[in-house]
């Protein structure tokens, strides 16, 4: 039996938080509209160079919103630059696309940590206890919340138990 890999091991997490297959056609599809308009709108500009420079510009304009990475590993939480170390949870949550809306709306905490994604319905609600810190929770949209909750309330627990004793 072959070990699994260390992204799926109990003490690390790794999933980055990529752009839906259809962001990318989207995009170019806006660009070309784009390019379409300032064709027909400036008559002196050459048919071609609208469409040479908004098309891949429209694809560069999007491709840092597939770059979020989201991981556990080293006894912190990273999401994309910000940093929890895992002691300070008290729990988590896994949410589904209801649970995500319910803790978004209205009633979230002013205070709360949100990094969340619109094309991933699913993500997970870590709850802090560090009187140092003004945030209630963390609610970061994730595509496995489950494995990803799972992952930090195994590794709170360790850190906990390995700092009490």
């Amino acid at each position: 039996m072959t070990p699994e890999p260390a992204d799926r091991t109990a003490h690390n997490y790794r999933e980055r938080l990529g752009l839906p297959w259809w962001a990318w056609p989207l995009s170019l599809v806006t660009g070309a509209i784009v390019a379409t308009e300032l064709t027909l709108g400036v008559p002196g500009l050459p048919a071609w160079l609208p469409y040479v420079v908004l098309l891949p510009l429209s694809l560069l304009l999007i491709l840092p919103l597939g770059r979020l990475r989201v991981a556990v590993q080293d006894g912190e939480f990273l999401v994309d630059d910000a940093r929890l170390p895992v002691s300070v949870i008290s729990g988590v949550v896994a949410l589904d696309a209801a649970g995500k809306r319910e803790a978004l709306g209205v009633g979230a905490h002013p205070h709360s940590f949100v990094v969340q994604r619109p094309w991933i319905g699913t993500a997970v609600q870590v709850l802090l206890d560090d009187p140092a810190d003004p945030t209630p929770f963390w609610v970061v949209s994730t595509r496995r919340p489950v494995e990803l909750a799972t992952t930090l309330l195994e590794v709170s627990r360790r850190e906990r138990a390995a700092r009490a004793s």
